[in-house]
């Protein structure tokens, strides 16, 4: 299994990043894909994860249909490829950000990407 993360880099507060989780190895579409990050000093945390129909999940802090939901997770089964849209970044959004494949007992990482949020 290998999880490439892309798309992370600096940005201002306020600006927007979208992120990209390339797999390969898998049959991608049974997979729950998911997308934590982790800042330093701090346990790694769900972000968003979706499951192989589309479902998808969100931590209270991101979730996209309330006045303050920011994120968006989306898949592509054709590009074996998982996204997450982040938009209106703060600074407390700045950690690596980590792409995950779950299915039944298994569960694989990416190496992870640095989003920097400048405040």
């Amino acid at each position: 299994v290998q999880l490439v993360e892309s798309g992370g880099g600096l940005v201002q507060a306020g600006g927007s990043l979208r992120l990209s989780c390339a797999a390969s190895g898998i049959i991608f579409s049974r997979y729950l894909m998911g997308w934590y990050r982790q800042a330093p000093g701090k346990q790694r945390e769900l972000v968003a994860d979706i499951t192989s129909g589309g479902s998808a999940n969100y931590a209270d802090s991101v979730k996209p249909d309330s006045v303050k939901g920011r994120f968006a997770i989306s898949r592509d089964n054709a590009k074996n490829t998982v996204y997450l849209q982040m938009n209106s970044l703060k600074s407390e959004d700045t950690a690596v950000y980590f792409c995950n494949a779950r299915y039944g007992g298994l569960s694989s990482w990416g190496q992870g990407t640095q989003v920097t949020v400048s405040s």
